[in-house]
This record gives structure tokens, C-alpha cells and sequence, in this order.
């Protein structure tokens, strides 16, 4: 009896390691990357320089309030008046893309996405268009990456480079204006010829949105913003925000999904060893002298575009190849920029049984723009 009492709780314990694994599959791949880098470059002084406190903070920061957010209705009140403006499932997936889009290029890439990702799930979800979730995450995502290419502000790559270099405005925009708009009209395609102009109706469900608490939280997404853009120093709102929320809702700081912060966390360890290991800096350097542009994408595609940019930084001038490079190579892979774990944790959150299928059309359409971009910039730079 007491065998058969051990075998069970056995059982669940590795039914529930299980779970884990596969609703945290990127958090798990981050962090044996991260311990497997360890070994060869052992943990020092130097860790701790691999940590960008800012960004943490702000993505804790914005993922707690749009949380409370969540909690008020707010997302279901906005998807409900995009419903009753565009009408139809065509031009509500354009929409919510293109609000992405410009997002990206005011807030940043990934604020726009965790902004604006639970506005698309409610928005297709309620309406009961679930077919097009995968595809509208997706095109969010590649939205948000690449919107945000055309400002210094837009990803962390564009100010780190921008800083660096001490690119003149009107020269950084007019370097990533071609691929900026090449991305635009393919977005635009793909949501015309994947999304049928079906008519949407909202559920008749009722819902309360309380005034006073949804001014404050966005006041205190407005807080977070003005950390974005350093008008405010990080830690008052690592102070302000869980302070506030502890009072009026404490849940919010309960569903933070700290598994991403982890995951980030976790890549700031593995891109930060990687740029250590002296193989592997002597390769980018001999292979940036044959093509800036192209080792910078595929560069990416295995080591995400913020690393990428500060490690290939130290080994070339070409700061205009190098700037489109880690731009383009965002899309690609699913680490090729850590705003798509952003999407893609957000997507298994609420579908976890899809998370293959979800996988195959990110793949499909995030390698077409891969190769499209690429190339267009490669024939353009002959």
C-alpha cells in the first residue's frame, strides 16, 4: 500500500515537472543556455555588468499595471469600441497591427507589445474569431519589431548603436527608411490576403469599469513610459508602482509573469558570456570584414539583436550595415529578439495546447520577412 502511495506521488511530481516545462519551454531552453555559457566563462565580477536594470524594471513595471489594467476592463472597454469602429475582422487585425506599429516607435518595441497584445487576444477572442489569434500575435510581433527600427528610441538596440556611433538623426532615419517601409507594405499585404473582411460582433457580456482606479493606472503607465524615455529614474518606479498597486490591487503584482523577467534574465547571462568567449568574438571579426549587414543577421538569429549589436559593435565601423542588421535580424528566430518571447509567452499563456502550431506560423511568416528584407537590402547596398 505504501509502494502504491509513493508511486502516485511520484507520478504527480513528474506530471507536474511536466507542466512546467511546457508552459515555460523558452524560460527552460534560457536558462541551460545560460547555466551551459557558465561553465565555460565561470561567474565573476564582470556578471554583473551583464544586467540592464532598466530594462528589467521597466517590464516589470508595465507588466503589473497592464495587469491591474486587465482588472479593471479596461482592454475589454478599448476592444469593444475598435469593434464598433472597423466592424469587420480585416480591418480590426490592421488595426490593432498598426497600432502596434506606431507603439513601437513612440514606446519602444517590447512596452508596445505587452501594451498592446492582451487589447488583440480580447478583441479576437470575444468577437470568436479565434482562427486569426496565431496570425495576429504574429503579425504584432513583427510589427512591433520592426516599427520600431525607424527611431533611436524605437528597441534597445537602435539607442545603444545611436549612443555609440553618435548618428545624426536625419542620418539614422534615412538608413532604416527603405526596409521601414518594405515592412510596412508587407505587413499590409499579409493582413489583406490571411484575414477575410468577416463581420465581427462583440458578446453581450457586462462589464464594469471603474473610473478613479483606471485614471491612476495609467497614470502609472504613463510613469513607466517616462522611465522608457529616462525622464524619470528607474527605481522611483520600482518604488511608486508596487506601492500603489499593493494598496488598491494586490493581485495585479501576483499575475506578473515572472517567468518572463526570468527568461530575460537568464538571455542577459548567455548573450553576455557568449560575447566572452574569445572563439567565438575572433569569428564575427574575421567574418564582418566579408558582410556586415549579413553576419549581423544571422547573428541574431542565435543570439538575439541586443547582444548582437554591442558584441558586433566592437569589431566594425559600418555602423549604418550593422544598424540595419540587428534590425532586420529581429525577426527570424524566436530569440532573435527577446521582444518575440514576449509574444510568444503571452500566446501559450491563453493557448498552450497550440504552442507547435503557433511556432510553425511564426516560423513561416517571420523567416519570409527574414529572407525579403535581407535581400532587398543586399541588392540595394550592391
Amino acid at each position: 500500500m505504501t509502494d502504491a502511495v509513493e508511486q502516485e506521488k511520484e507520478n504527480r511530481q513528474m506530471k507536474a515537472v511536466k507542466l512546467f516545462i511546457k508552459q515555460n519551454t523558452v524560460t527552460c531552453i534560457a536558462f541551460l543556455a545560460a547555466v551551459f555559457t557558465c561553465i565555460i566563462v565561470p561567474p565573476d565580477k564582470e556578471y554583473l555588468d551583464y544586467f540592464d536594470l532598466k530594462t528589467l524594471t521597466c517590464l516589470f513595471c508595465v507588466l503589473a499595471v497592464v495587469c491591474a489594467l486587465k482588472n479593471v476592463n479596461f482592454f475589454y472597454m478599448l476592444a469593444r469600441k475598435i469593434v464598433q469602429l472597423f466592424r469587420n475582422a480585416r480591418m480590426s487585425v490592421l488595426a490593432l497591427v498598426y497600432i502596434t506599429f506606431i507603439g513601437s516607435m513612440l514606446i519602444a518595441n517590447d512596452m508596445a507589445l505587452m501594451t498592446f497584445l492582451p487589447l488583440g487576444y480580447l478583441v479576437v477572442k470575444k468577437t470568436g474569431q479565434e482562427k486569426y489569434m496565431a496570425f495576429t500575435f504574429v503579425m504584432q510581433n513583427i510589427a512591433a519589431n520592426l516599427g520600431g527600427m525607424l527611431t533611436p528610441f524605437g528597441n534597445p538596440q537602435n539607442l545603444y548603436l545611436y549612443t555609440k556611433f553618435q548618428i545624426p538623426n536625419l542620418e539614422f532615419m534615412k538608413i532604416m527608411a527603405p526596409p521601414f517601409v518594405i515592412a510596412v507594405l508587407l505587413i499590409t499585404i499579409c493582413c489583406i490576403a490571411f484575414v477575410k473582411p468577416e463581420p465581427l460582433e462583440l458578446d453581450d457580456k457586462q462589464f464594469v469599469v471603474e473610473p478613479v482606479k483606471t485614471v491612476i493606472y495609467l497614470l502609472l503607465f504613463a510613469l513607466s513610459i517616462a522611465i522608457v524615455f529616462r525622464g524619470i529614474p528607474y527605481w522611483i518606479g520600482l518604488i511608486v508602482i508596487p506601492a500603489v498597486l499593493i494598496v488598491m490591487d494586490i493581485e495585479a503584482l501576483k499575475m506578473v509573469d515572472y517567468g518572463l523577467l526570468f527568461t530575460f534574465v537568464f538571455f542577459f547571462i548567455f548573450s553576455g558570456n557568449m560575447a566572452r568567449i574569445e572563439v567565438i568574438r575572433n569569428i564575427f571579426s574575421m567574418l564582418l570584414e566579408k558582410s556586415t549587414l549579413l553576419i549581423s543577421v544571422l547573428s541574431c538569429q542565435f543570439i538575439s539583436n541586443v547582444p548582437s549589436a554591442i558584441l558586433l559593435s566592437q569589431f566594425t565601423d559600418n555602423y549604418a550595415e550593422l544598424l540595419l542588421g540587428v534590425n532586420i535580424g529581429g525577426v527570424g528566430t524566436l530569440i532573435a529578439s527577446l521582444a518575440s518571447l514576449i509574444t510568444f509567452r503571452e500566446y501559450t499563456t491563453h493557448n498552450p495546447e497550440k504552442t507547435r502550431y503557433y511556432i510553425k506560423v511564426f516560423t513561416i511568416f517571420n523567416m519570409a520577412f527574414l529572407i525579403i528584407l535581407t535581400g532587398f537590402m543586399m541588392v540595394k547596398n550592391l
